[in-house]
């Protein structure tokens, strides 16, 4: 078994092996931890450089649980949802207003304002300000994986996700819904 650790370290780059060491040394078996300091030992890795990868991975582990922090509750997400869909009707309301139900051209003509406006209403807000309606009144706003503003291709991949039957409850069984993460977004608090 001791072999089969030697083998899989010597397979690690020098970053990997640092890691094992020293930021994830507890999540490794003992006799794996050794094979990677016999690793290390053999590469000659230099004790500055070691010391480098540990205070950077240790910085980006602590960056990645803060922004972990950030992101919202299930709860928070649906009643964003919930404000959204009614400011949405409120838009298809006004929209479709004139039109007649008994007319086929005119009614076909309604579903088309309806989606459009839909994916249009989460495009053009989150694409705009990062923010729907709902998002502003609970103070949460859409970000990529890096906790950025999202590109316009990914918030249009978002919105047009929404379309994805269950997505709305998707985010209740999962941290992130089916348009977060097919659009590698997420929701955060907004703290500024």
């Amino acid at each position: 078994m001791d072999t089969d650790f030697k083998d899989v370290m010597l397979k690690r780059t020098d970053d990997e092996l640092i890691k094992i060491v020293t930021v994830d040394k507890n999540k490794y078996q003992p006799l794996a931890v050794e094979a990677a300091e016999e690793e290390i030992k053999k590469r000659n890795i230099d004790t500055t450089k070691i010391e480098q990868v540990k205070v950077d991975l240790t910085a980006k582990i602590e960056k990645q649980d803060q922004f972990e922090a950030k992101k919202v509750s299930s709860w928070t997400r649906f009643l964003n949802f919930i404000i959204d869909v009614i400011v949405w009707f409120i838009i298809v309301a006004i929209l479709t207003s004139q039109l007649n139900a008994k007319d086929p051209v005119q009614m076909l003509f309604g579903y088309l304002i309806l989606f459009a406006s839909y994916v249009g209403y989460y495009a053009f807000m989150e694409i705009r300000y990062q923010k729907t309606i709902g998002k502003f009144i609970t103070k949460t706003k859409v970000v990529d994986k890096n906790g950025t503003k999202p590109k316009d291709g990914d918030i249009l991949r978002r919105s047009f996700c929404r379309l994805i039957p269950f997505d709305r409850i998707s985010f209740l069984f999962t941290p992130n819904g089916f348009h977060d993460r097919l659009s590698d977004t997420t929701i955060i608090k907004d703290v500024n």
